[in-house]
């Protein structure tokens, strides 16, 4: 003990004599003389990644956290220190260089967040083909002013280095031993920094930086530059993996599904089998909009008689991630759910997907789809094989024109008349038939009002004016807002279902069809742009002030819980039967092919859903950021908290298991794809009965 308490006083003396000689020799001062374009380059790099956090992930936790500014830090200073090796002159260049890479970083994730709330992929490379199409959408809705911030970093290097200029500041003569010397002592420093970064974080950190598919929780335990370097080994993992992590990977597909229970019947088994199916894939089409009216009119008249009509499943959830209509053709066909890295359409369209058209093409069915747009967006034309559709119908197999267009293409209610017309020729050569009809009309980003005809989204009343005389008046609401041009486009194509069930009716092709309508994924709006619609003030045409009592709060939870989507499974002789009802339990649309399966008689063995009418009120919707919701709670594992949507007590323990149960899940779900599991599983069981014939 008594030796302990020499070398702490021993420790302190020293401490004391090189901070008075620091302060006696102006060592700081001079040091930041000397290197300022280091500084400048460190200070405007910690200050943009700070920024974004700050931006993107509104929450106390991540606006206290010191770890990430730590990881950002030991990257800047570390990368800042190699500059050190060069000689004065050709410093700038460097710093240069870098500043404007990690201001890239920066500027792309701020505005890939705005409009997908996620960080991006080096892996979404592969699909800056498509940005074209939808660079309208990128430019009005995702850019914003807060972006060109960053921009500001190398900006300001430039200006401190043409000031340092005129001061000769890059004249400074350093020989090679100096500069080497001066490289490491700074390196040293990122590194201690890192080593304390490290003490930061707990098993869970480490693990889900492996994972990657919680990016926001990266982020905010990482910061910025580490997530962009992890995601760079994540993306060209699945090719090391495809290579070395098979056996790991087979393995535990075979755990998951071993102990997997057998479909049951149910009321529903068989009720549609040898009927006819369509689906109609809704662009955009969110479930909030059944419950709105404008002057009487509602948004979406169409879906809503359907709805009342048929089987309307009003809590489902699509689960989409980067590939958002890709993502939910995947879902809805295959049962599972969007990969980790890319998109299962570009990336992997390759392999084996035990999908709802290739099955139902085993019990006889002719399969297609029908979009209205270029037949390689999302690289549909490749991947709509390995679903197992027969024939793929898209732009080149329509009559296009400057007249019949919105958007990205041919307008909803053209693309309708002219399928129609297809599908008549299919039923009369084909006893049975499973089409998909996908929508194109109001996509992102809803601008084309002359098109989308007159449906005003404003508030008209007629009041007593102060003589007693009877007036018309107008306020504006929703009209010149993004969220109320949104309300103009499904309008629009919600018409546009209503001629196509209308025209289908009259050509007899309602008569043994079972209808399947869903929407793809939320219109992805911001939630800023629900305040006005939630809390207008018509008397002042303003937004109510937070503290007025009549002010609805619409928080992160109540914005993530409205993205749902419809469902409907709708036939001509449905309604007022015992099928004719709303479903309120939670569902997801890798939930859809187990349900319809198990009424159209068919089964996939490797479905990730379940069967609604199994599981019904047990279900869990498994989100790729590693979100989940049940019908009693919304778990938000980036934040390590919970929204309870019942009285019911929610317990640690059922957390923690439905938790591993939606990392398991999107664990399996991406090896099955990554690996072809499915094709490697079906040629074991193909040399089994190989096997069994031949008596071996």
């Amino acid at each position: 003990m008594k030796n302990l308490k020499n070398s702490w006083n021993r420790l302190k003396k020293s401490l004391k004599k090189n901070l008075k000689k620091v302060k006696e020799e102006h060592l700081i001062r001079e040091y930041a003389k000397n290197n300022v374009l280091f500084l400048v380059f460190i200070f405007t790099g910690v200050l943009n990644s700070t920024m974004l956090r700050f931006f993107c992930i509104n929450s106390t936790e991540n606006y206290l956290a010191i770890a990430p500014i730590l990881a950002d830090l030991a990257i800047l200073i570390i990368v800042g220190g190699l500059g050190y090796l060069l000689k004065p002159k050709n410093r700038f260049g460097y710093y240069l260089g870098f500043s404007i890479f990690f201001a890239a970083i920066c500027l792309i994730n701020s505005i890939y967040y705005t409009y997908y709330t996620s960080f991006a992929s080096v892996s979404m490379l592969s699909l800056t083909q498509y940005i074209g199409d939808v660079g309208d959408a990128v430019v009005e809705q995702a850019i914003q002013f807060k972006d060109l911030l960053y921009v500001l970093a190398p900006i300001i290097l430039v200006l401190v280095n043409s000031r340092l200029k005129k001061k000769n500041y890059n004249k400074v003569i350093e020989v090679k031993s100096e500069r080497k010397k001066k490289a490491l002592k700074t390196i040293g420093v990122g590194a201690v920094l890192a080593i304390i970064f490290l003490f930061t974080l707990t098993p869970t950190d480490m693990s889900r930086l492996i994972k990657q598919w919680n990016r926001e929780y990266i982020v905010m335990k990482y910061g910025i530059y580490i997530y962009q370097a992890n995601d760079v080994v994540a993306s060209i993992q699945p090719k090391i993996n495809s290579l070395f992590g098979y056996d790991q990977a087979k393995k535990n597909f075979n755990d998951y599904f071993k102990d997997k229970e057998e479909h049951k019947k149910n009321k529903y088994t068989d009720i549609f089998e040898g009927k006819n199916v369509l689906v109609i894939h809704g662009e955009s089409l969110q479930t909030n909009l059944m419950d709105l009216s404008f002057n009487g009119q509602e948004v979406t008249p169409n879906l809503n008689r359907l709805a009342e009509e048929g089987m309307f499943f009003s809590n489902f959830y699509s689960p989409v991630s980067v590939g958002t209509s890709s993502d939910a053709e995947l879902m809805f066909n295959t049962s599972l759910l969007p990969t980790k890295s890319g998109t299962a359409f570009v990336s992997y369209s390759d392999r084996t997907y035990n999908a709802t058209p290739g099955l139902l093409a085993e019990k006889g069915y002719y399969t297609f789809s029908m979009h209205g747009n270029n037949a390689d967006f999302w690289n549909r034309r490749a991947m709509h094989k390995s679903l197992g559709y027969d024939r793929f119908y898209s732009k080149e197999d329509y009559n296009v024109t400057e007249e019949n267009t919105v958007g990205l293409g041919i307008n909803d209610y053209a693309f309708f008349d002219q399928s129609v017309e297809k599908i008549k020729k299919i039923a009369d050569k084909h006893e049975k038939w499973y089409g998909m009809l996908m929508m194109l009309s109001n996509h992102t980003p809803f601008s084309e009002l002359d098109k989308y005809g007159d449906f005003p989204v404003d508030i008209k009343e007629t009041i007593t004016n102060e003589d007693g005389q009877q007036e018309d008046v107008t306020y504006p609401y929703m009209e010149g807002t993004k969220l109320g041009n949104y309300f103009k486009s499904a309008h629009y194509a919600d018409g546009a279902i209503g001629e196509l069930m209308a025209k289908l009716e009259e050509e007899g092709l309602l008569e043994n069809t079972v209808v399947i309508i869903y929407g793809d994924h939320d219109a992805r709006l911001p939630r800023s742009d629900y305040n006005r619609l939630y809390n207008y003030d018509k008397e002042n045409d303003s937004v109510l002030d937070e503290e007025d009592p009549n002010y609805k709060e619409y928080d992160s939870y109540q914005y993530e819980l409205g993205r749902k989507v419809p469902l409907i499974i709708w036939t001509s002789d449905m309604k007022d039967t015992d099928l004719n009802k709303e479903y309120t339990n939670v569902m997801s649309m890798y939930d859809v092919e187990p349900t319809i399966g198990n009424m159209l008689g068919y089964e996939n063995d490797y479905a990730l859903g379940h069967d609604i009418f199994d599981i019904k009120d047990k279900n869990i919707v498994v989100f790729p950021n590693g979100n989940w919701l049940t019908n009693k709670v919304y778990y938000n594992s980036q934040k390590g908290e919970y929204l309870s949507l019942t009285e019911e007590a929610v317990s640690e323990e059922e957390i923690k298991e439905n938790s591993e149960y939606a990392s398991a899940l999107l664990d399996v779900s991406n090896d099955i794809i990554v690996f072809d599991l499915l094709k490697e599983d079906q040629t074991d069981e193909n040399r089994v009965i190989e096997n069994q014939e031949k008596g071996t």
